[in-house]
C-alpha cells in the first residue's frame, strides 16, 4: 500500500501534465463521501487473565464518513481515463475504522449544462481498525489491502464555465476483505473543476 499510493499520484501527475501541455480536457473533483460499510471487529474478554482466552467476531454496519477526489482523462469523445481516491472514517463501540479506496478505469461522460456521467473503476482498498478498551472487552481489527470495484455514475450541474456542481455520486463499491465479499453503497457530492 505504501507503495501503490505514490504511483497512484504519479500516474494521475502523468495525466494531468499529458492534458495540459496537449490542450485536452481533464476534470478535477473534490467533495463529501459517504459509505455504508459492514466491518468486522474481533472482542476478547478484558478479564480473562491468560492467553488463548474466547474470541468473538462481530460484523457491523457502520457509517463512515470522508473525503473524495478524483480526476478523469478525456481520451475521445465521450470516455474518459479516470481515477478515484477516497478516505472515510467510522467507529463502533469507541473502535475507529479508516477505509481507503485508490481505483482507476474508464468514464463515459455526456456534457452539456446537466452533465451525467458512469464509470466502472478497479483497484485496491485498505482497511484499519483501532482498538477500544472497555471494562468488559478489547476491541481490535486487522489492518489489511484488498480488492476493490466500484460501479456508478452521477449529475454534475454546470454553474460556470469552468466549475461544476457534483449534485450526486452514486457507486456500488465492492471489496473483498477476509476473503468475503462486502457490498457497501458510496454517496458522494463535491466540485468538478473542468480545464
Amino acid at each position: 500500500m505504501r507503495i501503490f499510493a505514490p504511483i497512484c499520484t504519479l500516474v494521475f501527475a502523468t495525466f494531468l501534465f499529458a492534458a495540459t501541455s496537449q490542450g485536452q480536457s481533464i476534470e478535477l473533483f473534490g467533495g463529501y463521501s459517504f459509505v455504508r460499510a459492514p466491518v468486522t471487529f474481533t472482542q476478547t474478554a478484558s478479564t480473562c487473565p491468560i492467553t488463548g482466552c474466547p474470541v468473538t467476531t462481530t460484523t457491523q454496519n457502520i457509517n463512515l464518513n470522508g473525503w473524495e477526489a478524483g480526476g478523469a482523462y478525456k481520451v475521445v469523445g465521450p470516455l474518459a481515463l479516470a481515477a478515484d481516491f477516497s478516505g472515510t472514517f467510522g467507529s463502533f463501540q469507541g473502535a475507529h475504522t479508516h477505509l481507503q479506496t485508490y481505483l482507476a478505469g474508464p468514464q463515459l461522460r455526456f456534457p452539456g449544462p446537466i452533465s451525467p456521467f458512469a464509470h466502472f473503476l478497479v483497484g485496491v482498498a485498505h482497511e484499519s481498525i483501532g482498538t477500544s478498551i472497555s471494562l468488559a472487552a478489547t476491541t481490535t481489527g486487522p489492518t489489511q489491502n484488498a480488492f476493490a470495484s466500484a460501479i456508478g455514475g452521477g449529475l454534475d450541474l454546470k454553474v460556470l464555465p469552468f466549475i461544476s456542481l457534483r449534485a450526486i455520486q452514486f457507486d456500488y463499491l465492492l471489496t473483498h476483505f477476509n476473503s468475503k465479499t462486502q457490498n457497501q453503497p458510496r454517496i458522494s457530492t463535491g466540485i468538478v473543476l473542468r480545464f
